[in-house]
């Protein structure tokens, strides 16, 4: 959906790398491995970025890392245009509701990593969720978003174990 808006394909995966999730940063030689495209490409962007004060910069050791600057004025304006690009307010809204105890809902994988994919993963954590349930909600939010979605349920327990060294981020939480 953002192609239609942006034609720049690494200034989209940018936005999705920075402003997905709170607390992405990375360095231009990472980036050119993860994306696939030249360092030229991709400094050209972060260098846009970074002159619109969308990104800050800063070197540790010898490498710049770069991050989405939460003080632009646009900062959250772009988070929410991009989570409802890659789908996760649907996901939210659609998988989290009525499925038994449910206790927490976590991306993992790729874009957990602001890396953007096909697939998104899912960690759903909870008792006794009702699986046929969750798959037709699962099957509804894949055509709404236009991607699939891989999940797991898992127990608090073993979340925490299986995702112990792994990136999960937080998408919903039960409140208290």
């Amino acid at each position: 959906m953002l192609d239609i808006i942006i034609s720049s394909k690494t200034r989209i995966k940018l936005l999705i790398k920075f402003f997905l999730f709170d607390g992405n940063q990375d360095y231009l030689r990472s980036m050119e491995r993860e994306f696939h495209e030249s360092t030229n490409a991709i400094r050209v962007e972060l260098n846009k970025f970074t002159e619109a004060g969308l990104l800050k910069s800063e070197f540790k050791g010898k490498k710049r890392f770069y991050r989405a600057n939460p003080k632009h004025p646009l900062y959250e304006d772009l988070k929410r245009i991009v989570r409802k690009t890659v789908g996760i307010d649907h996901i939210v809204e659609r998988i989290t509701s009525k499925i038994g105890h449910l206790e927490a809902a976590y991306i993992t994988g790729s874009f957990a990593k602001g890396v953007d994919a096909d697939t998104i993963e899912l960690a759903l954590v909870g008792y006794g969720l009702d699986k046929n349930y969750i798959d037709a909600l699962v099957e509804k939010a894949e055509k709404l978003i236009g991607r699939k979605i891989m999940y797991l349920v898992f127990t608090p327990d073993q979340m925490e174990y299986f995702f112990k060294n792994k990136p999960a981020l937080l998408i919903w939480e039960k409140e208290n």
